[in-house]
């Protein structure tokens, strides 16, 4: 059964400006090339005005980490609700999944590739969040072998390669050539259907 993630905590409106801040620098330099100083003053304040709201760089990267693999997860769950044959939500899982880390291609390269950086606590905990992402798309491949609208022999394998190759979107995304995060989805979607063995 497909859980819905809880909702993050919304960040005040000066910590929600500095997690913006630290997604852009992080996603352009690299987690460990920026430092909390540098943050501030991309922001024009003190380091000091950072640490009421973030004492380390790592506990800001972990509020961006479960900001972007919550929303997500939920781009995923919300996507499918309203489906129960197993193509449909196959489809829509897809397409919602590959979007979101279109649109959101900075947070999600954040997210994503910064993951060795948390503390061992922090890393563990998005690791759930994680988890809940692959069990969703493993419930539809499964329930879709099972009702014979998918003949993939390997599902484990299937479920890997769509989430990976969805989640790599936030590498290159965008190009010249792929531009417009829907129509990216859309032919992702398609190509995991096949991947699937659709029947339909």
């Amino acid at each position: 059964m497909t859980r819905q993630p809880a909702t993050p905590v919304a960040p005040s409106k000066a910590a929600a400006r500095i997690v913006a801040a630290a997604v852009v620098l992080f996603a352009e330099q690299g987690y460990g090339a920026t430092s909390l100083r540098d943050i501030a003053a991309s922001l024009d304040l003190s380091p000091g005005a950072v640490y009421p709201h973030y004492k380390t760089k790592e506990s800001l990267l972990f509020a961006i980490s479960l900001r972007g693999h919550t929303q997500s997860l939920r781009a995923v769950t919300d996507a499918i609700a309203p489906f129960e044959n197993p193509v449909d939500r196959l489809r829509h899982a897809v397409t919602a999944y590959v979007a979101w880390h279109a649109r959101n291609n900075a947070l999600a390269r954040v997210v994503q590739y910064e993951l060795r950086s948390l503390s061992d606590e922090h890393y563990r905990e998005i690791v759930k969040l994680r988890r809940q992402t692959t069990e969703t798309f493993r419930e539809i491949l499964l329930a879709g072998r099972e009702s014979g609208s998918f003949s993939c022999q390997d599902p484990e394998a299937t479920v890997l390669a769509i989430t990976s190759v969805g989640l790599d979107v936030s590498r290159w995304f965008p190009t010249h050539a792929f531009a417009d995060p829907d129509d990216l989805a859309r032919r992702y979607a398609d190509l995991a259907l096949l991947m699937a063995g659709t029947r339909e």
